[in-house]
């Protein structure tokens, strides 16, 4: 266990997944090329929606197939490559199809977006299985805050990157070229991730006889289990924010001139915050104060959303996207700690994927924002949005570390 070589893999995983999806940022970029073929606020939202939340279709089912597996390693691996076949497949259809047929490109890209994630649903739990099973609790925090530094740093990479294909190659082109380019980049990532060195599972549970079955005990837990509501409650409306967030850099398109330099520094901004942050939140999970980072990264999405409202050059929008850059990465380390903490060893596939199942419905906040939109004004959607931020900011000063 807390093998060095684990933690470096674990690091090079996060830094060239970075690199890949930052490209399409569903704050940034992602708005900006369903917008260029002719996309709606609301396929914008939809877009966003699929490409964070695809998996919750199928985590409970992959925890349930896992429950048994002494090993996940071989299952990640095929996860891996479906991930990157489906990146490449949209870019490449940016490229083959593009402005010639609007429609149909769309198509393809919320299907690669869909398969993508759908994909990361197993993924997820195999993933959160491993990651338990090589680090231990407290080293695990120090692990993933490395994780999610450099994870940062990619996304700082990835920023510049697209500011410079984005001014030297015209749309929707360049929007290709970034996926394909990117889709190489994250293959390097899950070539690390893919040689970790797991250790066999050896208290393996009894596997229900049914899915039915496996279900009720679930929903058995999660009825019986007052901390694990508190963290659920918490998480899935610390989502709120993406409520807002696809749309902010729409909004900015209404404000300010936004070309491809201008994109790239929201980008490059965004991930320095969250690789600033990660010094902050690496300190306080190696201290086991996952609350208060679940605290202050809630507190800090109000902040940014608050922002929104009168936000009216580059530099508010760089402050703005540098606050969520910090934010994000905070709740991602405190929920992702906290459920493991929370958990049995033998029913933590079941408390991972009653977690992601449920929390992962936040991800669709996207979509209900771009309905939101469509009937009403960005004032509404950002006073929705600081309501239920501040309720999940009262509920998470009653987590648990």
């Amino acid at each position: 266990m807390d093998k060095p070589s684990n933690h470096y893999k674990n690091v090079l995983h996060g830094f060239f997944l970075s690199i890949g999806t930052t490209i399409a940022e569903p704050s940034t970029i992602l708005p900006l090329i369903v917008n260029h073929f002719g996309g709606s606020s609301l396929l914008v939202g939809f877009f966003a929606s699929l490409l964070r939340g695809g998996a919750i279709l199928v985590q409970l089912f992959a925890a349930f197939k896992a429950q048994n597996y002494p090993l996940m390693l071989p299952f990640i691996r095929r996860v891996f490559f479906i991930r990157f076949l489906a990146w490449f497949f949209i870019g490449l259809s940016i490229i083959l199809l593009g402005d010639s047929h609007p429609n149909i490109t769309l198509f393809c890209i919320g299907l690669g977006l869909f398969i993508f994630s759908f994909s990361a649903g197993f993924g997820a739990i195999y993933f959160k299985d491993i990651i338990a099973k090589i680090f231990s609790h407290k080293f695990r925090g120090k692990t993933m805050a490395y994780r999610q530094f450099f994870s940062a740093f990619g996304g700082l990479l990835s920023g510049t990157l697209a500011a410079i294909v984005l001014e030297h190659f015209p749309a929707p082109q360049s929007y290709g070229y970034l996926f394909i380019i990117s889709s190489f980049v994250m293959g390097f990532g899950y070539i690390a991730f893919g040689t970790i060195d797991e250790p066999v599972k050896e208290d393996i549970p009894k596997k229900e006889n049914s899915f039915t079955l496996f279900l009720q005990n679930s929903l058995k837990i999660l009825r019986e289990d007052k901390e694990l509501q508190i963290q659920l409650s918490t998480f899935l409306l610390a989502y709120a924010y993406l409520i807002s967030l696809p749309f902010i850099i729409l909004d900015a398109q209404t404000k300010i001139a936004l070309d491809g330099v201008a994109i790239g520094s929201l980008i490059t901004t965004q991930m320095v915050g969250a690789m600033l942050s990660n010094l902050i939140w690496g300190k306080l999970s190696g201290n086991g104060r996952n609350r208060l980072t679940a605290n202050i990264s809630i507190a800090l999405q109000i902040i940014a959303i608050s922002l929104a409202f009168s936000a009216s050059s580059i530099y508010e929008y760089m402050l703005l996207f540098f606050i969520v850059g910090g934010a994000v990465d905070g709740n991602r380390i405190a929920s992702g700690n906290l459920i493991l903490k929370l958990a049995p060893p033998q029913k933590r596939a079941v408390y991972v994927a009653l977690q992601i199942n449920i929390i992962s419905f936040g991800l669709f906040f996207s979509l209900f924002g771009g309905l939101v939109l469509q009937i009403s004004s960005y004032i509404i959607l950002y006073s929705l949005t600081l309501l239920l931020l501040s309720a999940a900011l009262l509920l998470s000063f009653k987590l648990k570390d």
